[in-house]
């Protein structure tokens, strides 16, 4: 039998508790979850991909979930084709969420019609990555949002 391997892929930059909390649904859903940091070679990120991926790396084994975690610079629906990845995982925060994530699955369908987009709902209560840096860029303590690996690393950033 196939292994049910999952994607679940985005900046990441940082990874919050949000992110952690659709990585530990998927994992309880597939046998593996596959977490891609996205790099738009056109886009220069806060963090260092290689950096943030070894920590939520460690986020991830610290839980005991079944996610590894990788960088691309492609497009998703060719990493899911290359590597016979058929299912998409996508956290939704909101319908502002959905309607953005909405229009991705109509494009990754036809893209890659063997890939399945699936919602997942986040907490209630988590930030996005833009709004963690916007604290951080005013001196606010961002502890509460982001897994103690990846607070490890948003420390040591100057």
């Amino acid at each position: 039998m196939e292994k049910r391997i999952a994607l679940f892929a985005g900046s990441f930059d940082p990874y919050t508790n949000g992110h952690h909390d659709i990585v530990r649904k998927a994992s309880a859903l597939f046998d593996e979850v596959v977490v891609l940091i996205g790099v738009n070679v056109n886009k220069r990120r806060a963090f260092d991909a290689e950096a943030m991926r070894q920590a939520i790396q460690e986020a991830i084994d610290a839980d005991g979930l079944n996610a590894r975690v990788v960088i691309h610079t492609g497009l998703v629906s060719d990493y899911c084709a290359v590597h016979h990845i058929h299912w998409y995982v996508r956290g939704l925060r909101n319908a502002a969420d959905y309607d953005y994530e909405e229009g991705n699955a109509q494009v990754n369908a036809l893209l890659n019609p063997n890939v399945e987009t699936l919602y997942l709902r986040g907490g209630d209560n988590v930030l996005s990555s833009s709004m963690v840096r916007e604290l951080m860029a005013f001196g606010k303590d961002v502890s509460a949002f982001v897994p103690a690996s990846v607070w490890h690393l948003l420390q040591q950033q100057p």
